[in-house]
């Protein structure tokens, strides 16, 4: 038997609960997990609200919060190609096996070995806050040089977005609340405090003939604010707001395989992509770690140490 903390029915906070459960079977295609880290994420919230069932995996109730994480492989599932028990590695839960646990299942298809010298701490940031910063910066194409705004700069995902064109040579302009200015800065973003004003009037003192691409984390009227200060529209990439077409923009292209996942950590171990770590909670503070980001109050990638 081993803890996990998850959800008894669909709800907010209160719903949440700690319980006992036995080591779940890998099935076909999954690799069961010690898990060492489990990341944070907005979508954990969501689906425990019930907003996107599709995603829960079918599981029956008591379901585990929870989809990605860093661990050891303690057993593998039928048709599994390329993981062995005793292998360090990282990935998703996406059949809702949930990782705020000390064991879990991952995707096999979407895990990948953690590489030597990777501390597990960044490699459990990697599958969520790593690709999808990978994968908006490659969907826009921007050569060196040209200037993007991070709409939401202050959170995990934002700062690795940040963080990884600053790297490509781009210069980086990014939103967030005055609590996010701090780190934001501290790794070159020109920020742009949006309790300050006008967010458009105040980013246009900065770049005055706008910018060549935006990677909005935030969507609704924030994202239809910020739009307009693209001067190609196609070259405004949401990550989570499925209408950005409606103001002429796309939707990001998201990778989830194994190679992509080799590629992020290659990137992480080389110091090109630098996941920031906001806070470590242990499995015990689960509740305050996910309330931080439900919240909106963590800067940084919120991330949960288990084993």
């Amino acid at each position: 038997m081993g803890q996990a903390w998850g959800f008894g029915r669909y709800g907010g906070p209160e719903v949440q609960e700690f319980f006992d459960r036995p080591d779940p079977a890998p099935g076909s295609g999954e690799v069961l997990v010690r898990v060492g880290v489990a990341g944070v994420n907005p979508l954990d919230h969501l689906l425990r609200a019930g907003l996107v069932p599709g995603l829960d995996g079918g599981r029956p109730f008591p379901r585990v919060l929870g989809m990605e994480a860093a661990g050891t492989v303690l057993a593998v599932g039928a048709d599994v190609d390329g993981l062995e028990v005793g292998d360090a590695v990282f990935g998703f839960a996406l059949t809702g096996g949930g990782t705020y646990a000390e064991t879990t299942v991952l995707s096999a298809a979407n895990t990948a070995r953690i590489p030597a010298g990777l501390p597990v701490t960044v490699a459990a940031t990697l599958p969520v806050a790593g690709t999808t910063a990978v994968d908006a910066l490659d969907q826009l194409g921007l050569p060196a040089d040209a200037t993007i705004l991070v709409n939401g700069v202050g959170g995990g995902v934002g700062l690795a977005v940040a963080g990884l064109a600053t790297a490509r040579g781009l210069h980086v302009l990014g939103t967030g609340s005055s609590a996010k200015r701090e780190q934001a800065e501290a790794i070159g973003v020109r920020f742009v405090d949006y309790t300050a004003g006008d967010v458009v009037a105040m980013a246009r003192d900065l770049v005055p003939d706008g910018v060549d691409g935006i990677v909005d984390l935030v969507g609704g009227p924030s994202l239809r604010t910020v739009a307009s200060l693209a001067r190609e529209p196609r070259n405004v990439i949401a990550v989570g707001d499925q209408s950005v077409p409606e103001v002429g923009g796309r939707f990001v292209e998201r990778r989830l395989d194994r190679e992509n996942l080799a590629r992020s950590a290659q990137l992480a171990l080389d110091g090109v992509l630098v996941p920031v770590v906001g806070a470590v909670h242990p499995l015990s503070d689960a509740p305050a770690a996910l309330a931080a980001v439900e919240n909106g109050h963590a800067a940084g990638k919120v991330v949960i140490k288990v084993t």
